[in-house]
C-alpha cells in the first residue's frame, strides 16, 4: 500500500510540472495586444515627461536661487565725463575781468573824448562778456555744460578784435583800440583753447574723487 501511494504521489507531482510548463510556454508565446502595446507607451511617455519636468523644475529652481538681479539704473552718470572738459583755466577766471575792463574802457573813453561810439561799443561788447562770464559760471556750479557760452565769448573777442584793429590801422593809436585789439585777440585765442579741451575743468572735489576711483 505504502509503495503504491508513493508511485501515485510521484507521478501527480510531474504531471503537475509538466502543466505548469506547458502553461508558462502558452503565456510566453501569446500576442501581445494592442491596448497593451499603447499602455506601455503611454506609461514610458508619462515616466519621461514626469522626468523632464522634475529636472526643468530643479534646473529652474536652481538658476532662480543662483540669479542676483542686475542693478537697476538710477540714472546717475558720472560728473566728470561727458559735462566737464580738461581744460586748465576756466574760461570766467579770465572772461569777467575782461568783460569788465572792456565796459570800464568804454565808460573812460566816453567821459574823456565824450563819443557816443565809445561808449556804445564798451557796454555793448563788455556788458555781453560779463553777462556770459556770470551765467558760465553759474552753470558750471549746477554741473551742466556752459559750452554755449564760451563759444559766444569767443564770437564777441573776434568782433571786438576785428573792430579795434581796423580802426587801429587808421587811427594808428595804440590806447586804447591798441591795446584791446591786442587783449581781445589775446582773448579769442583763450576761448579758442577752452573750447578745444572740451570745456571747463570739473570742480576740485570730483578731480580727486575720479582719480581715487581710478
Amino acid at each position: 500500500m505504502a509503495t503504491t501511494a508513493i508511485c501515485q504521489l510521484s507521478c501527480f507531482s510531474s504531471l503537475n510540472r509538466r502543466l505548469n510548463h506547458l502553461h508558462c510556454r502558452s503565456i510566453l508565446s501569446l500576442p501581445q495586444s494592442p491596448r497593451y502595446k499603447s499602455w506601455m507607451v503611454v506609461s514610458n511617455e508619462g515616466h519621461n515627461n514626469g522626468a523632464h519636468s522634475l529636472t526643468s523644475n530643479i534646473n529652474t529652481s536652481s538658476t532662480d536661487h543662483n540669479y542676483t538681479a542686475p542693478e537697476e539704473d538710477k540714472g546717475i552718470s558720472d560728473p566728470v565725463k561727458g559735462v566737464y572738459g580738461s581744460a586748465k583755466i576756466h574760461d570766467f577766471c579770465f572772461g569777467i575781468p575782461f568783460g569788465g575792463i572792456v565796459l570800464s574802457g568804454g565808460l573812460i573813453g566816453f567821459v574823456l573824448s565824450k563819443n557816443a561810439v565809445s561808449l556804445g561799443t564798451g557796454v555793448l561788447y563788455g556788458g555781453a562778456l560779463l553777462a556770459l562770464s556770470t551765467f558760465s559760471l553759474k552753470i558750471w556750479r549746477q554741473g551742466k555744460s556752459s559750452f554755449p557760452f564760451v563759444l559766444g565769448q569767443a564770437v564777441l573777442a573776434a568782433a571786438l578784435c576785428w573792430n579795434n584793429f581796423r580802426a587801429y590801422s587808421l587811427t594808428k593809436k595804440l590806447i586804447p583800440t591798441g591795446f584791446f585789439a591786442v587783449i581781445s585777440a589775446a582773448m579769442l585765442c583763450f576761448y579758442s583753447y577752452v573750447m578745444i579741451s572740451g570745456g571747463n575743468p570739473p570742480p576740485k572735489k570730483l578731480q580727486s574723487s575720479a582719480s581715487v576711483s581710478s
